[in-house]
Protein backbone atom coordinates (compact mmCIF):
# COMPACT_ATOMS: atom_id res chain seq x y z
CA UNK A 1 0.00 0.00 0.00
CA UNK A 2 1.33 3.36 -0.55
CA UNK A 3 -0.04 5.05 2.72
CA UNK A 4 2.75 6.41 4.90
CA UNK A 5 0.56 9.12 6.85
CA UNK A 6 1.24 8.53 10.48
CA UNK A 7 -2.20 8.85 11.34
CA UNK A 8 -4.25 7.53 14.25
CA UNK A 9 -7.67 6.87 12.67
CA UNK A 10 -5.36 4.54 9.41
CA UNK A 11 -5.40 0.87 9.95
CA UNK A 12 -3.58 -1.26 7.54
CA UNK A 13 -5.12 -4.69 7.32
CA UNK A 14 -5.03 -7.68 5.06
CA UNK A 15 -7.11 -10.72 3.83
CA UNK A 16 -5.90 -13.74 1.49
CA UNK A 17 -4.62 -11.39 -0.87
CA UNK A 18 -6.46 -8.08 -0.31
CA UNK A 19 -4.59 -4.98 0.88
CA UNK A 20 -7.56 -2.88 2.70
CA UNK A 21 -6.69 0.67 4.46
CA UNK A 22 -9.19 1.31 6.85
CA UNK A 23 -10.18 4.33 7.52
CA UNK A 24 -11.80 5.48 11.11
CA UNK A 25 -13.60 8.62 10.99
CA UNK A 26 -16.59 11.52 12.73
CA UNK A 27 -20.04 11.36 10.57
CA UNK A 28 -19.78 14.93 10.81
CA UNK A 29 -15.86 16.33 10.65
CA UNK A 30 -14.01 18.53 7.92
CA UNK A 31 -10.99 17.01 9.15
CA UNK A 32 -11.96 13.09 8.31
CA UNK A 33 -13.81 14.51 5.19
CA UNK A 34 -10.06 16.05 4.04
CA UNK A 35 -8.41 12.53 5.58
CA UNK A 36 -10.76 9.98 3.40
CA UNK A 37 -10.24 12.47 -0.15
CA UNK A 38 -6.59 12.37 0.88
CA UNK A 39 -5.99 8.45 1.31
CA UNK A 40 -8.66 7.78 -2.02
CA UNK A 41 -6.63 10.02 -4.00
CA UNK A 42 -3.14 8.79 -3.16
CA UNK A 43 -4.19 4.91 -2.78
CA UNK A 44 -6.19 5.22 -5.92
CA UNK A 45 -8.13 1.97 -4.94
CA UNK A 46 -10.25 -0.87 -6.77
CA UNK A 47 -12.49 -0.61 -4.47
CA UNK A 48 -13.85 2.13 -1.82
CA UNK A 49 -16.27 0.66 1.10
CA UNK A 50 -18.35 3.02 2.87
CA UNK A 51 -20.37 2.84 5.94
CA UNK A 52 -23.71 3.33 4.32
CA UNK A 53 -26.49 0.89 3.39
CA UNK A 54 -28.53 1.18 -0.21
CA UNK A 55 -31.17 3.22 1.94
CA UNK A 56 -28.92 5.58 3.48
CA UNK A 57 -26.74 5.56 0.20
CA UNK A 58 -29.82 7.10 -1.60
CA UNK A 59 -30.35 9.69 0.94
CA UNK A 60 -27.11 11.01 0.01
CA UNK A 61 -27.11 10.98 -3.68
CA UNK A 62 -31.26 11.48 -4.26
CA UNK A 63 -32.43 14.63 -2.91
CA UNK A 64 -35.89 14.09 -3.93
CA UNK A 65 -36.47 10.45 -2.54
CA UNK A 66 -38.78 11.69 0.29
CA UNK A 67 -41.27 12.63 -2.34
CA UNK A 68 -41.40 8.95 -3.39
CA UNK A 69 -42.71 7.99 0.25
CA UNK A 70 -46.01 6.29 0.60
CA UNK A 71 -47.25 7.42 4.22
CA UNK A 72 -50.19 6.09 3.96
CA UNK A 73 -48.28 2.20 3.10
CA UNK A 74 -45.68 3.77 6.24
CA UNK A 75 -49.01 3.11 8.72
CA UNK A 76 -50.34 0.02 7.38
CA UNK A 77 -47.10 -1.92 7.55
CA UNK A 78 -46.42 -0.35 11.29
CA UNK A 79 -43.31 1.43 10.61
CA UNK A 80 -44.36 4.76 11.85
CA UNK A 81 -42.20 4.22 15.14
CA UNK A 82 -38.98 3.16 12.87
CA UNK A 83 -39.43 6.16 10.72
CA UNK A 84 -39.92 8.76 13.35
CA UNK A 85 -36.87 7.38 14.54
CA UNK A 86 -35.00 7.58 11.92
CA UNK A 87 -35.61 10.74 11.45
CA UNK A 88 -35.12 12.50 14.76
CA UNK A 89 -31.59 10.63 14.22
CA UNK A 90 -30.91 12.29 10.94
CA UNK A 91 -32.11 15.60 12.16
CA UNK A 92 -29.33 15.04 14.98
CA UNK A 93 -26.82 14.23 12.86
CA UNK A 94 -27.68 17.35 10.19
CA UNK A 95 -28.19 20.26 13.19
CA UNK A 96 -24.40 19.01 14.39
CA UNK A 97 -23.12 18.89 10.68
CA UNK A 98 -25.19 22.45 10.32
CA UNK A 99 -23.56 24.00 13.56
CA UNK A 100 -20.11 23.12 12.31
CA UNK A 101 -20.42 24.12 8.55
CA UNK A 102 -20.38 20.65 6.86
CA UNK A 103 -22.49 18.50 5.17
CA UNK A 104 -23.67 15.70 7.18
CA UNK A 105 -21.80 12.53 6.25
CA UNK A 106 -19.36 14.67 4.80
CA UNK A 107 -16.56 12.24 4.95
CA UNK A 108 -18.84 9.64 3.09
CA UNK A 109 -19.56 12.54 0.38
CA UNK A 110 -16.18 13.20 0.32
CA UNK A 111 -15.77 9.09 -0.03
CA UNK A 112 -18.31 8.65 -3.04
CA UNK A 113 -17.03 11.74 -4.84
CA UNK A 114 -12.97 11.08 -4.83
CA UNK A 115 -13.81 7.14 -5.55
CA UNK A 116 -16.16 8.42 -8.73
CA UNK A 117 -12.91 10.48 -9.50
CA UNK A 118 -10.09 7.90 -9.43
CA UNK A 119 -12.51 5.53 -11.05
CA UNK A 120 -13.13 2.76 -8.04
CA UNK A 121 -15.86 1.25 -7.49
CA UNK A 122 -18.08 2.06 -4.59
CA UNK A 123 -19.30 -0.86 -2.22
CA UNK A 124 -22.00 -0.01 0.49
CA UNK A 125 -20.90 -2.14 3.37
CA UNK A 126 -23.19 -1.65 6.57
CA UNK A 127 -26.39 -3.37 7.56
CA UNK A 128 -29.93 -1.76 5.93
CA UNK A 129 -30.49 0.63 8.81
CA UNK A 130 -33.92 -0.71 8.74
CA UNK A 131 -33.21 -4.02 9.51
CA UNK A 132 -30.86 -2.46 12.82
CA UNK A 133 -33.60 -0.77 14.16
CA UNK A 134 -36.19 -3.50 13.93
CA UNK A 135 -34.05 -6.03 15.45
CA UNK A 136 -33.48 -3.29 18.01
CA UNK A 137 -37.45 -2.56 18.70
CA UNK A 138 -37.74 -6.41 18.79
CA UNK A 139 -35.75 -6.54 21.68
CA UNK A 140 -37.33 -3.20 23.56
CA UNK A 141 -39.73 -2.57 25.96
CA UNK A 142 -42.63 -0.31 25.21
CA UNK A 143 -40.90 1.89 27.83
CA UNK A 144 -37.45 1.78 26.81
CA UNK A 145 -38.86 3.12 23.20
CA UNK A 146 -40.48 5.79 24.48
CA UNK A 147 -37.07 6.48 26.67
CA UNK A 148 -35.14 6.72 23.12
CA UNK A 149 -38.00 8.88 21.30
CA UNK A 150 -37.66 11.30 24.47
CA UNK A 151 -33.67 11.00 24.44
CA UNK A 152 -33.75 12.00 20.93
CA UNK A 153 -36.13 15.06 21.40
CA UNK A 154 -34.15 16.27 23.96
CA UNK A 155 -30.86 15.92 22.07
CA UNK A 156 -32.44 18.82 20.11
CA UNK A 157 -31.47 21.28 23.23
CA UNK A 158 -27.86 20.26 23.80
CA UNK A 159 -26.65 21.00 19.89
CA UNK A 160 -25.76 24.38 20.71
CA UNK A 161 -23.24 23.39 23.46
CA UNK A 162 -21.26 20.60 21.38
CA UNK A 163 -17.80 21.51 19.91
CA UNK A 164 -15.57 20.37 17.35
CA UNK A 165 -13.97 18.94 20.24
CA UNK A 166 -16.62 17.49 21.56
CA UNK A 167 -16.98 15.69 18.19
CA UNK A 168 -13.89 14.43 18.18
CA UNK A 169 -14.55 12.82 20.96
CA UNK A 170 -17.46 11.50 19.54
CA UNK A 171 -15.09 9.77 17.09
CA UNK A 172 -14.85 6.62 19.62
CA UNK A 173 -18.45 6.12 19.30
CA UNK A 174 -21.09 5.15 16.89
CA UNK A 175 -23.73 7.99 15.95
CA UNK A 176 -26.48 5.52 17.04
CA UNK A 177 -24.32 4.85 20.49
CA UNK A 178 -23.88 8.28 21.47
CA UNK A 179 -27.27 8.84 21.67
CA UNK A 180 -28.49 5.83 23.17
CA UNK A 181 -25.84 5.61 25.73
CA UNK A 182 -27.92 6.16 28.72
CA UNK A 183 -30.19 3.16 27.09
CA UNK A 184 -28.06 1.10 27.08
CA UNK A 185 -27.52 0.82 30.22
CA UNK A 186 -30.42 -0.31 31.22
CA UNK A 187 -30.40 -2.68 28.42
CA UNK A 188 -26.67 -3.61 27.17
CA UNK A 189 -28.59 -6.02 24.57
CA UNK A 190 -28.97 -2.97 22.37
CA UNK A 191 -24.93 -2.79 22.08
CA UNK A 192 -25.04 -6.09 20.68
CA UNK A 193 -27.38 -5.36 18.24
CA UNK A 194 -26.02 -1.74 17.52
CA UNK A 195 -22.66 -2.09 17.73
CA UNK A 196 -21.04 -5.43 17.42
CA UNK A 197 -23.11 -7.09 15.08
CA UNK A 198 -22.66 -4.02 12.37
CA UNK A 199 -18.86 -4.22 13.40
CA UNK A 200 -19.24 -8.33 12.23
CA UNK A 201 -21.15 -7.41 9.30
CA UNK A 202 -19.16 -4.12 8.30
CA UNK A 203 -15.88 -6.83 8.75
CA UNK A 204 -17.50 -9.36 6.73
CA UNK A 205 -18.56 -7.27 3.91
CA UNK A 206 -15.60 -5.35 3.64
CA UNK A 207 -12.65 -8.11 3.79
CA UNK A 208 -14.95 -9.75 0.55
CA UNK A 209 -15.47 -6.76 -1.37
CA UNK A 210 -14.97 -6.93 -5.01
CA UNK A 211 -10.65 -5.92 -6.18
CA UNK A 212 -7.37 -6.57 -4.37
CA UNK A 213 -6.67 -3.29 -2.97
CA UNK A 214 -9.80 -1.64 -0.67
CA UNK A 215 -10.43 1.77 1.15
CA UNK A 216 -13.10 1.38 3.68
CA UNK A 217 -14.52 4.49 4.99
CA UNK A 218 -16.19 3.78 8.61
CA UNK A 219 -16.57 5.40 12.05
CA UNK A 220 -13.89 4.97 14.04
CA UNK A 221 -16.46 3.96 17.00
CA UNK A 222 -16.24 0.64 14.63
CA UNK A 223 -12.57 0.32 13.96
CA UNK A 224 -11.77 -1.65 17.26
CA UNK A 225 -14.75 -3.96 16.39
CA UNK A 226 -14.04 -4.74 12.93
CA UNK A 227 -10.45 -5.57 13.91
CA UNK A 228 -11.69 -8.13 16.46
CA UNK A 229 -13.69 -9.70 14.11
CA UNK A 230 -11.51 -9.46 11.11
CA UNK A 231 -10.66 -13.17 10.81
CA UNK A 232 -14.42 -14.26 12.23
CA UNK A 233 -16.46 -16.43 10.25
CA UNK A 234 -19.92 -13.83 10.89
CA UNK A 235 -23.17 -15.38 9.45
CA UNK A 236 -24.03 -12.36 7.94
CA UNK A 237 -27.24 -13.86 6.60
CA UNK A 238 -28.44 -14.57 10.07
CA UNK A 239 -28.22 -10.83 11.20
CA UNK A 240 -29.86 -9.56 8.20
CA UNK A 241 -32.99 -11.27 9.69
CA UNK A 242 -35.18 -9.29 11.74
CA UNK A 243 -36.56 -12.19 14.92
CA UNK A 244 -40.16 -12.54 15.28
CA UNK A 245 -41.51 -11.27 18.22
CA UNK A 246 -41.12 -13.02 21.87
CA UNK A 247 -43.86 -15.46 22.44
CA UNK A 248 -44.64 -13.83 25.45
CA UNK A 249 -45.86 -10.55 23.73
CA UNK A 250 -47.51 -12.65 20.91
CA UNK A 251 -49.53 -14.28 23.67
CA UNK A 252 -50.25 -10.81 25.85
CA UNK A 253 -51.48 -9.30 22.68
CA UNK A 254 -54.27 -11.92 22.88
CA UNK A 255 -54.39 -12.53 27.01
CA UNK A 256 -55.00 -8.81 27.78
CA UNK A 257 -58.19 -7.95 25.49
CA UNK A 258 -59.62 -11.18 26.58
CA UNK A 259 -59.02 -10.49 30.34
CA UNK A 260 -60.57 -7.16 29.38
CA UNK A 261 -63.67 -9.05 28.41
CA UNK A 262 -63.90 -11.36 31.19
CA UNK A 263 -63.78 -8.76 33.35
CA UNK A 264 -67.02 -6.81 31.83
CA UNK A 265 -68.65 -10.31 32.01
CA UNK A 266 -67.97 -10.57 35.54
CA UNK A 267 -69.03 -7.21 35.80
CA UNK A 268 -72.25 -7.89 34.64
CA UNK A 269 -72.84 -11.36 35.88
CA UNK A 270 -72.05 -10.47 39.76
CA UNK A 271 -72.61 -6.45 39.56
CA UNK A 272 -76.06 -6.67 37.45
CA UNK A 273 -76.31 -3.93 34.60
CA UNK A 274 -75.32 -1.13 36.83
CA UNK A 275 -72.03 -2.44 37.90
CA UNK A 276 -71.51 -3.89 34.31
CA UNK A 277 -72.53 -0.35 32.57
CA UNK A 278 -69.56 1.38 34.51
CA UNK A 279 -67.41 -0.68 33.96
CA UNK A 280 -67.67 -0.26 29.98
CA UNK A 281 -67.62 3.83 30.74
CA UNK A 282 -64.66 3.56 32.79
CA UNK A 283 -63.05 1.46 29.55
CA UNK A 284 -64.25 4.20 27.01
CA UNK A 285 -63.91 7.25 29.19
CA UNK A 286 -59.72 6.25 30.26
CA UNK A 287 -59.05 4.67 26.63
CA UNK A 288 -61.00 7.35 24.67
CA UNK A 289 -59.60 10.51 26.56
CA UNK A 290 -55.74 9.50 26.87
CA UNK A 291 -55.94 8.40 22.83
CA UNK A 292 -57.61 11.58 21.88
CA UNK A 293 -55.09 13.62 24.22
CA UNK A 294 -52.25 11.69 22.35
CA UNK A 295 -53.29 13.23 19.06
CA UNK A 296 -54.57 16.75 20.61
CA UNK A 297 -50.62 16.62 21.90
CA UNK A 298 -49.70 16.19 18.33
CA UNK A 299 -51.68 18.83 16.77
CA UNK A 300 -54.18 16.39 15.13
CA UNK A 301 -57.17 17.69 12.65
CA UNK A 302 -60.14 18.06 14.98
CA UNK A 303 -61.84 14.94 12.69
CA UNK A 304 -58.51 12.42 13.66
CA UNK A 305 -58.82 13.51 17.55
CA UNK A 306 -62.43 12.12 17.17
CA UNK A 307 -61.76 9.85 16.02
CA UNK A 308 -59.17 8.18 18.38
CA UNK A 309 -61.54 8.86 20.95
CA UNK A 310 -64.00 6.67 18.96
CA UNK A 311 -61.40 4.37 18.27
CA UNK A 312 -58.85 3.59 21.07
CA UNK A 313 -61.81 1.86 23.31
CA UNK A 314 -62.17 -0.80 20.30
CA UNK A 315 -58.98 -1.78 19.11
CA UNK A 316 -57.78 -1.70 22.57
CA UNK A 317 -59.92 -4.71 22.59
CA UNK A 318 -58.44 -5.97 19.19
CA UNK A 319 -54.81 -6.94 18.90
CA UNK A 320 -54.92 -6.76 14.86
CA UNK A 321 -55.56 -3.13 15.21
CA UNK A 322 -54.10 -0.13 16.97
CA UNK A 323 -55.90 3.54 17.50
CA UNK A 324 -52.89 5.38 16.58
CA UNK A 325 -53.21 3.72 12.63
CA UNK A 326 -56.69 4.45 12.96
CA UNK A 327 -55.84 8.00 13.64
CA UNK A 328 -53.16 8.46 11.19
CA UNK A 329 -55.12 7.17 8.53
CA UNK A 330 -57.78 10.14 9.19
CA UNK A 331 -54.86 12.66 9.44
CA UNK A 332 -53.70 11.08 6.33
CA UNK A 333 -56.97 11.90 4.36
CA UNK A 334 -57.79 14.67 6.53
CA UNK A 335 -54.71 16.70 5.57
CA UNK A 336 -52.94 14.78 3.18
CA UNK A 337 -49.13 15.44 2.64
CA UNK A 338 -48.38 17.97 -0.28
CA UNK A 339 -45.48 17.54 -2.55
CA UNK A 340 -43.64 20.32 -0.67
CA UNK A 341 -44.15 18.45 2.52
CA UNK A 342 -41.84 15.74 0.86
CA UNK A 343 -39.65 18.71 -0.70
CA UNK A 344 -39.38 20.29 2.84
CA UNK A 345 -38.56 17.04 4.82
CA UNK A 346 -35.14 17.54 5.11
CA UNK A 347 -35.32 20.96 6.24
CA UNK A 348 -38.20 20.57 8.31
CA UNK A 349 -36.56 17.79 10.63
CA UNK A 350 -34.35 20.12 11.60
CA UNK A 351 -36.41 22.02 14.19
CA UNK A 352 -39.18 20.60 16.66
CA UNK A 353 -41.52 23.13 15.16
CA UNK A 354 -40.93 21.82 11.23
CA UNK A 355 -41.42 18.76 12.90
CA UNK A 356 -44.93 20.10 14.69
CA UNK A 357 -46.01 21.89 11.08
CA UNK A 358 -44.49 19.55 8.07
CA UNK A 359 -47.33 16.96 7.56
CA UNK A 360 -45.53 13.91 7.30
CA UNK A 361 -43.78 13.70 10.60
CA UNK A 362 -47.15 15.33 11.93
CA UNK A 363 -48.77 12.46 11.13
CA UNK A 364 -46.09 9.75 12.77
CA UNK A 365 -46.26 11.65 15.51
CA UNK A 366 -50.19 11.51 15.76
CA UNK A 367 -49.79 7.67 15.43
CA UNK A 368 -47.03 7.31 17.84
CA UNK A 369 -48.60 9.61 20.35
CA UNK A 370 -52.16 8.21 20.02
CA UNK A 371 -50.90 4.58 20.56
CA UNK A 372 -49.38 5.87 23.67
CA UNK A 373 -52.31 7.60 25.23
CA UNK A 374 -54.17 4.45 24.47
CA UNK A 375 -51.96 1.98 26.18
CA UNK A 376 -51.87 4.64 29.07
CA UNK A 377 -55.47 4.29 28.98
CA UNK A 378 -55.79 0.43 28.99
CA UNK A 379 -53.70 0.42 32.41
CA UNK A 380 -55.43 3.48 33.95
CA UNK A 381 -59.13 1.31 33.42
CA UNK A 382 -58.51 -1.51 34.70
CA UNK A 383 -57.90 -0.67 38.39
CA UNK A 384 -60.86 1.91 37.87
CA UNK A 385 -63.16 -1.12 36.16
CA UNK A 386 -61.98 -3.64 39.59
CA UNK A 387 -63.07 -0.77 41.99
CA UNK A 388 -67.03 -1.24 40.51
CA UNK A 389 -66.50 -4.88 41.37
Amino acid sequence: MKTHVSNSDIHLLSFRDKEVVLLGTAHVSKESAELVASVIEEEKPDTVCIELCQSRYQSIRQKNRWQNMDIIKVIKEKKAFLLLSNLLLASFQKRIAQKLNVKPGAEMISAIETAEKVGAKIYLADRDIRITLSRTWRVMSLWDKLKILFQLISSAGEIDEISEKDIEKMKQKDMLETLLADVEKSLPVLKNILIDERDGYLAHKIRTAPGKRIVAVVGAGHVPGIKKYWEADTDIKALEKIPPKGMFMRIFKWILPLSILTLFTFGFFYGGSTAGAQMITWWIIANGLLAGLGALIAFAHPLTILSSIVAAPLTSLNPMIAAGWVSGLVEAFSRKPKVRDFENLPEDILSIRGFRQNKVTKILLIVVLTNLGSAIGTFVAIPLMLKVL
